[in-house]
């Protein structure tokens, strides 16, 4: 039997006896991440990194939450589970299951260039690695981050020499913060959609220090928008909630922009390819150090990244999901609440 089991409710330890983000309600969950592709409601116990916390309470509401730190062990009916750092977002994990002497690791979402807020990734050893592709094509090969936010500082710059507003699609929670820190003081105001400031004050009330922003509301002149910069999840675009803010200029912070197809598409006047996950080289060098003898390929362009693996000497196998695509790629469900 193996260690992790592809079940029809996610992933499951059937001798630990837990779900690994499980996509229906279970007894046992552990959550790599808040984001809601990973993160679901119904379940009796959920375990995460104490950063992601506040995060799933603001998500999930009252639960049952067992918080640890990374490398912090938890044993579950015999089972080694250890949580270690992703990049992805503020307390994202990478989770480590070991029983007997195996080890598999279920990487969740990654990132490998350390954004400053997210913690470094750190590749674990493990004989079968469990691996997102979200970006897994050649295609997909980002600029530093730095490089992209100077674009998007110079971007916004000539939107307050236009008298425009320059308004920024990011999702609220751990890219928007990441945005509005590049950001801080290139316009005379920041002001967040209800999602972006939920996100920002749950973690400013857990002791993350961030530039102060403002939460738009109806009330709000139409003057203030001007020469400001506006941050909204994606599901704000095209919406009655800009009209207000015009004349607007509108960036989408993606990885999905590195293809510019993407932004004709979307009807937007920038695009910045910045994402929360590993690009191409960064997936293949992950895959690499952990040393794995197999590894299982989900989420994305898995089927792509499975093949050119096993064309490269590696054991691989792809698995579909419930949640097949990124949270870059779905609309946020956080509602102004």
């Amino acid at each position: 039997m193996p260690l992790i089991e592809f079940s029809d409710k996610g992933l499951c330890c059937p001798q630990g006896q837990f779900y690994i983000d499980p996509w229906q309600p279970v007894p046992r969950a552990v959550i790599t991440h808040a984001h809601s592709d990973h993160a679901r409601p119904g379940s009796q116990q959920y375990l995460c990194h104490r950063q992601s916390l506040p995060l799933l309470q603001l998500r999930l509401g009252d639960n049952h939450y067992q918080a640890v730190e990374w490398n912090e062990p938890v044993y579950m009916n015999g089972v080694k589970v250890s949580l270690h750092p992703a990049g992805h977002m503020i307390g994202s994990s990478q989770v480590r299951v070991e029983y007997n002497g195996e080890v598999w690791v279920v990487s969740g979402d990654y990132k490998t260039e350390d954004d400053g807020i997210s913690g470094a990734f750190e590749p674990v050893r493990c004989h079968v690695f469990i691996t997102e592709s979200t970006f897994g094509l050649p295609i997909y090969n980002w600029q530093p981050q730095e490089t992209l936010f100077d674009r998007m500082r110079h971007w916004v710059q000539q939107n307050v020499a236009a008298g425009k507003t320059s308004v920024l699609l990011a999702y609220s929670f751990g890219k928007a913060q990441r945005v509005i820190r590049a950001l801080n003081g290139c316009a005379d105001n920041i002001l967040v959609h209800g999602a972006v400031y939920n996100a920002q004050m749950a973690l400013k009330e857990a002791g993350w220090q961030f530039p102060e922003v403002t939460r738009v509301t109806p009330e709000m002149p139409k003057e203030l928008f001007h020469r400001s910069i506006v941050v909204a999840p994606g599901s704000a675009a095209d919406s009655p909630w800009l009209r207000k803010m015009q004349p607007i200029s509108v960036g989408n912070c993606s990885g999905w922009m590195q293809v510019r197809g993407h932004v004709r598409r979307q009807n937007i006047d920038a695009g910045f390819a910045l994402s929360d996950h590993a690009d191409w080289k960064g997936l293949l060098q992950t895959v690499k150090a952990t040393g794995a003898e197999k590894v299982f390929v989900t989420h994305g362009f898995q089927s792509a990244f499975s093949r050119y693996l096993n064309e490269n000497g590696m054991e691989a196998a792809e698995v579909k999901t419930a949640f097949s695509n990124s949270e870059e790629d779905i609309a946020e469900p956080i509602v102004e609440s």
